[in-house]
């Protein structure tokens, strides 16, 4: 796995700076993707937008592998690229051979149509569950259509939206804050041996 620590998609900067640094960006994490296939690697990204509520929050970390447009399903979450922006939605459907069409889960119309060599990925799994479960949203089914719902819920009601965001966020910052405590308190052999150095 080649993590990125630094996030290529949200720093601030002026605005004719903004756009350079975002298609950099966007071209650093396409050719990255690109180099990861050939290695049989995955790619880890960190997600800033909000239109993949309840499936993906703002933060979280996620897995992307590369692969082509045959080989995904409607349903999936993919990465693709537009210009300067990286998006990543869910697939809708493939437009004949050389388009398809996503949506994000609280977006209530489509994107316009991507050419097939704007994918660059698929989402394989959130990189930071705590206890390893994959939310059944990640991956085509009933969770993917039962995300939806929510997420059209929270994508018409913004007093809706707003509270599941800060719910969310102090979930977070409290389950760092007890993850936190609780290392401090793991004595240094038992974290020694979980390493597997012991």
């Amino acid at each position: 796995m080649w993590p990125l620590n630094k996030n290529f998609l949200t720093e601030e900067t002026t605005r004719g700076r903004h756009i350079n640094s975002t298609r950099a960006r966007s071209a650093l994490v396409a050719e990255a993707l690109v180099l990861s296939a050939r290695f049989g690697r995955t790619m880890r990204l960190r997600v800033f937008g909000e239109s993949m509520l309840p499936t993906l929050w703002p933060g979280d970390v996620v897995e992307i592998e590369s692969c082509s447009l045959e080989n995904v399903r409607a349903g999936e979450i993919v990465l693709a690229q537009r210009d300067d922006r990286l998006v990543m939605h869910r697939l809708l459907v493939r437009c004949g051979q050389n388009n398809f069409l996503l949506r994000g889960d609280s977006v209530a119309c489509p994107d316009p149509p991507f050419p097939s060599q704007a994918l660059l990925g698929r989402l394989v799994r959130r990189a930071d569950e705590r206890r390893g479960l994959t939310p059944s949203g990640l991956h085509p089914g009933f969770g993917a259509k039962w995300s939806r719902t929510v997420g059209m819920v929270l994508c018409h009601w913004g007093l809706a939206r707003r509270v599941a965001l800060k719910v969310h966020s102090r979930g977070k910052a409290s389950a760092r804050g007890f993850s936190t405590a609780e290392s401090a308190a793991t004595p240094v052999s038992a974290g020694i041996a979980e390493r597997g150095v012991v």
